[in-house]
């Protein structure tokens, strides 16, 4: 067996990286600061669990393949036929049933083109689309950046997503019964498994021995290593975790194409997650530049009176919170993924996490830079030199 690979933090991100290590026959101890692993992929306790952000995974990509592998992805749910019909899409403070029909045909005869790194996707797409099409095209999105002006991103970065997301194809969106906590307690179990040490409630403060993996959020891992270079630019959003007693017209999912907001049910297609007779739903909103909380929370609530109509009368359980820096990397034009904080940082120091260089979109990002950190962290431990990553 190698020597040991140290990991700090217990989310998805360091849990992936963990078992990664240990699989190629490291001994590997992981530190979390908190009395539960997870990190934002925890949940609220039975009987409503909700997360604090997105709560479906999609299987295109090697994040998922990864999972799948270990049996991590099973077994999946979906909504029937009748509830995913429930489809709706905010256009001038109306709901309606079908998007915007220069929206679609930009997916239609737009996806097989390639945006500029360089400039932004409002200008590019307004200057091959309209302002109007831009416009909706961006907020239709923001259910990935959580940001209210996604077009000032690197059109590369959005016209990917676009495409990723809207271009017609199989679907590719999974939702795991009992959502991202399961995966996430199915990983710990795996940890356990292949003799990963966890050590919770313990907060590091200083690097430990090397080599180790630092998957914190950014901010807790610049304070950490002291590199105030660790920055990226993430969303900032307001979310409405909602239950209520079941309704005829509520939408299992909506699109608000004037502010960006994006509301699903969490247990249309996964009954277990709420008690039943009820329909738990998370309905997300990007704030605004010189937007105050509260005017966000109105906004949101404004948007689930149309995606849940009655709800105030009908609501059995709610929360609201707010997340700011920590939805997941963006890019601004002339960046990919690529210029954000390298994963290998020298002398046997390793990063994984939402916002460092690897590709995907959001906890995508996470598994596929634990998965990197770890192979760089085993070829230190191993003697054979850097990564090249």
């Amino acid at each position: 067996m190698l020597g040991t690979i140290t990991i700090v933090g217990g989310g998805l991100a360091g849990l992936v990286a963990a078992i990664e290590c240990a699989e190629a026959g490291a001994r590997v101890t992981l530190h979390e600061a908190h009395s539960t692993l997870g990190g934002r992929g925890r949940a609220t306790a039975r009987p409503y669990i909700a997360h604090e952000g997105a709560h479906v995974f999609y299987a295109d990509g090697p994040h998922w393949t990864w999972l799948a592998e270990r049996g991590l992805t099973e077994p999946l749910g979906r909504p029937s036929i009748r509830d995913a019909a429930r489809v709706g899409f905010v256009r001038h403070g109306r709901l309606r049933h079908l998007p915007p029909a220069n929206f679609v045909r930009m997916m239609l005869l737009g996806r097989g083109k390639k945006a500029p790194v360089d400039q932004d996707f409002f200008s590019w797409a307004a200057g091959m689309y309209g302002e109007d099409t831009a416009r909706v095209a961006a907020n239709a999105i923001s259910v990935v950046t959580l940001d209210a002006d996604t077009g000032r991103l690197s059109a590369a970065f959005v016209w990917d997503l676009l495409r990723r997301v809207f271009a017609p194809k199989p679907p590719a969106v999974r939702w795991v019964i009992g959502g991202w906590q399961a995966v996430i307690d199915r990983l710990a179990a795996r940890a356990a498994e292949v003799g990963v040490r966890i050590e919770k409630s313990s907060r590091v403060t200083e690097l430990p021995n090397r080599p180790t993996i630092v998957a914190t959020e950014l901010s807790s891992t610049r304070a950490l290593l002291g590199d105030d270079s660790l920055r990226w630019e993430s969303g900032n959003c307001v979310m409405l975790d909602l239950a209520v007693r079941e309704g005829p017209h509520d939408r299992f999912i909506c699109w608000d194409l004037d502010g960006g907001g994006f509301h699903e049910s969490y247990s249309m297609q996964d009954p277990t997650v709420a008690p039943r007779g009820e329909t738990l739903f998370q309905i997300d909103m990007p704030i605004r530049r010189e937007e105050s909380r509260r005017a966000a929370i109105s906004r949101v609530e404004a948007f689930a009176d149309l995606a849940v109509p009655g709800w105030r009368e009908r609501v059995t359980w709610q929360r609201t919170g707010a997340a700011k820096g920590r939805t997941g990397a963006l890019d601004l034009p002339g960046h990919t993924w690529r210029d954000r904080p390298a994963i290998d940082r020298g002398d046997g120091v390793f990063l994984a996490g939402d916002m460092v260089a690897a590709p995907g979109m959001r906890g995508e990002i996470s598994i596929n830079s634990a998965i990197l950190a770890a192979k760089g962290a085993v070829r230190a431990l191993s003697g054979t030199g850097r990564t090249g990553l």
